[in-house]
């Protein structure tokens, strides 16, 4: 079995927020019916792009493409939450989804995303 995402990011440190990321949030929280996981990705990538967390942007503008969000659709909310998050925040995430979206929807070789999930 190949090891999660968080697993390969922060499991020789954190192995217990590892187990929470894997089990709670994404074996849980993102398995939940009440919104589809692509509403979750478009609300995800909102917060993150709000709190400006461009590390973990990486690995959900790259997981919200796999959920089904287009590339059109991310700029657009990239480009509407400038208005309510803050035109540096809407600056920094364009320049990672442009770099995500040039690496055909992969996070870049490096990127970090502490509380990313397990490959579903």
């Amino acid at each position: 079995m190949q090891p999660t995402p968080a697993q390969r990011a922060i499991g020789d440190i954190a192995p217990k927020l590892v187990e929470l990321t894997d089990s709670v949030l994404f074996g849980d929280v993102w398995e939940r019916p009440q919104l589809s996981k692509r509403d979750r990705s478009l609300v995800t990538v909102s917060a993150l792009i709000a709190m400006n967390r461009p590390d973990q942007l990486r690995f959900h503008l790259a997981r919200a493409r796999e959920n089904g969000v287009t590339q059109d659709e991310l700029i657009e909310t990239i480009t509407h939450l400038a208005f309510y998050a803050g035109w540096p925040n809407a600056v920094t995430a364009i320049a990672v989804a442009k770099e995500v979206f040039e690496n055909k929807g992969r996070p870049s070789e490096g990127a970090q995303a502490p509380a990313v999930g397990a490959e579903r």
